[in-house]
């Protein structure tokens, strides 16, 4: 009698220890999803950290949302709720063949927010990030977002023109189109090179981490990707953008000129350009606490 008595407890305890661990999950987890559906068998990959103000990531090419590692705890940390987008094609999101342009990617963002019912938004996006951010608030009248923040951007144009002058010439982007489909890890090596200010004033650690994100991109949306920075033209597409901006741009930066931070300034009103002396590309691991700080000043305004 007295073993089946403490068998009963056991089970007893078991099942009230295994209830609690259930609320205490249901708790912490919040229900939500670390992959979202934006079609028929595509999946992107999302980070969902914090409550409070919604603060909505863009990463840049070919990385994913793990480049803002270093970001995510901080603004968590502040009081914000921060999400960070995978676009198809890129990191731990699906990559499906097919278009790989910024239309799909905007609906894609716009898609997430809306079954997250995502409002009141900051949209911030890093270089290819930046110029799909801009996109979105022009192609959907910035819905469900209230502030835009550009890290180096690329943008208006990646690209030259007759009438436009900045970024690189079309002839140097189709050598990297050409060299992305015979040796894509030499392409990722060339940029690393160039995405800080010098080839050493990011860590060597912190180098092969970013190199590591971008190798486990599509090589087949690599490749588009780049071709979609090398013709999209967002010029007309600034004067829509009427939201509160905010422009971090290294001085440094050889990726995306300083001068289109500048180009941006002059298109988009609402706009102001907060420099980063010190900076290439990689603004936001070169002068992180300058990046996060003139962030969350952005966030409070």
């Amino acid at each position: 009698m007295e073993t089946i008595k403490k068998v009963f407890m056991i089970s007893a305890l078991a099942m009230a220890a295994g209830h609690a661990m259930a609320q205490n999950h249901d708790a912490t987890s919040f229900g939500r999803e670390e992959f979202i559906t934006v079609e028929r068998n595509v999946k992107l990959h999302v980070t969902d950290w914090g409550e409070g103000t919604p603060v909505v990531l863009i990463h840049g090419w070919p990385l994913s949302d793990a480049m803002y590692e270093y970001q995510y705890q901080f603004l968590v940390d502040k009081g914000y709720r921060v999400i960070g987008i995978t676009l198809r094609g890129f990191g731990k999101s699906d990559k499906p063949y097919g278009a790989y342009d910024y239309d799909v990617y905007a609906k894609d963002i716009h898609v997430i927010l809306d079954k997250l019912d995502i409002e009141d938004a900051t949209l911030g996006g890093f270089s290819m990030g930046g110029a799909i951010a801009i996109h979105y608030v022009a192609k959907y009248s910035g819905a469900r977002v209230s502030k835009l923040a550009l890290f180096g951007a690329a943008a208006p144009i990646w690209t030259k023109r007759n009438d436009y002058e900045y970024g690189f010439s079309k002839e140097d982007v189709e050598g990297l189109i050409a060299l992305s489909k015979v040796n894509r890890p030499l392409l990722l090596e060339n940029f690393g090179k160039i995405f800080g200010a010098s080839e050493t004033s990011l860590p060597a650690g912190i180098a092969n981490w970013l190199g590591g994100i971008n190798i486990e991109a599509s090589p087949y949306a690599t490749t588009q990707s780049l071709i979609a920075l090398r013709d999209t033209d967002l010029r007309s597409e600034l004067p829509k953008v009427t939201i509160p901006t905010a422009i971090f741009h290294g001085i440094k930066d050889v990726i995306c000129e300083f001068a289109l931070a500048e180009q941006m300034h002059q298109g988009i009103k609402n706009s102001y350009i907060v420099k980063f002396e010190n900076s290439g590309h990689g603004l936001f691991l070169e002068e992180m606490e300058k990046f996060n700080n003139e962030l969350l000043a952005f966030l409070q305004k």
